[in-house]
């Protein structure tokens, strides 16, 4: 509550489904202003209903709005004068990126480098970017956009002493968008297959609440440029996961030992 009373915090990607619990958990603390930042105009929505049903402050900013457009972010700094930044909007579905470099590239990484010089200009205090464990030796081009705003951030970092940056690495949050868990669930209610990509594919979960709870923690104890990985437990085997929530759903899985399985 120290930390966010009263201060001026921006969140990209303020509707996506870490950036609207980001957005629900920092709105209880009573900041002054609180600017969502936002390229789908759905998601943005969504958020500032579910706010507003409950409370209703005017200190709520929503903004339709791509990061890359510099002279619109930099208007909205100019106009608000940040003091925090929760940087969670980006491109992260593995598949997608693969085939949209360029967009992958636009969206991951030149928009964190404008966010990033304008926080410097602007001497915006706190500077935290929500990062994956895709970014540990990444294998696919999500990951490596990932890891190089990591890096880019950490050289900036070495240059200026007036704004603390910070990164935060998790892995998969159950019930974000893309999430393989409402998946599985779908798939098994209309009958499978249940789809997999690899068997040997392993994930760490957490919810999105103690995920969000421990990136706001992250920033409060940051001192600049490190990377801080959240406890997710175990990692899960992904072919495991599957076949718990087929049997947890009465179903059984069908194979060499049970011809008759669903």
């Amino acid at each position: 509550k120290n930390y966010i009373e009263n201060k001026v915090i921006i969140i990209t990607g303020g509707g996506g489904s870490i950036g609207s619990e980001l957005t629900k958990q920092i709105y209880s603390y009573q900041p002054k202003k609180l600017i969502l930042l936002e390229n789908n105009e759905f998601n943005l929505y969504k958020i500032i209903n579910e706010i507003e049903l409950h409370d209703k402050k005017n200190n709520l900013f929503p903004c339709l709005i791509s990061l890359n457009d510099n002279e619109q972010i930099k208007n909205i700094f100019e106009q608000h004068k940040p003091e925090i930044i929760f940087h969670a909007a980006a491109y992260k579905h593995v598949p997608i990126l693969e085939t949209n470099i360029i967009s992958a590239v636009k969206n991951n990484i030149f928009s964190s480098i404008n966010l990033i010089n304008l926080s410097i200009k602007y001497k915006v205090k706190d500077f935290i970017l929500i990062s994956s464990d895709k970014a540990v030796r990444p294998t696919n081009i999500m990951g490596a956009s990932k890891r190089l705003s990591e890096l880019i951030i950490q050289a900036f970092q070495a240059r200026t002493r007036s704004s603390i940056f910070s990164m935060v690495r998790f892995g998969n949050v159950l019930g974000s968008s893309g999430s393989v868990v409402p998946k599985f669930f779908k798939q098994i209610q209309s009958g499978g297959p249940i789809t997999i990509t690899d068997k040997r594919v392993t994930r760490f979960f957490m919810t999105i609440h103690e995920a969000v709870n421990l990136v706001i923690k992250s920033s409060i104890i940051s001192k600049g440029g490190e990377v801080f990985v959240l406890d997710m437990g175990d990692p899960i085997k992904i072919i495991d996961l599957a076949k718990k929530m087929a049997l947890l759903s009465g179903k059984t899985i069908k194979n060499k030992y049970n011809r008759n399985g669903d």
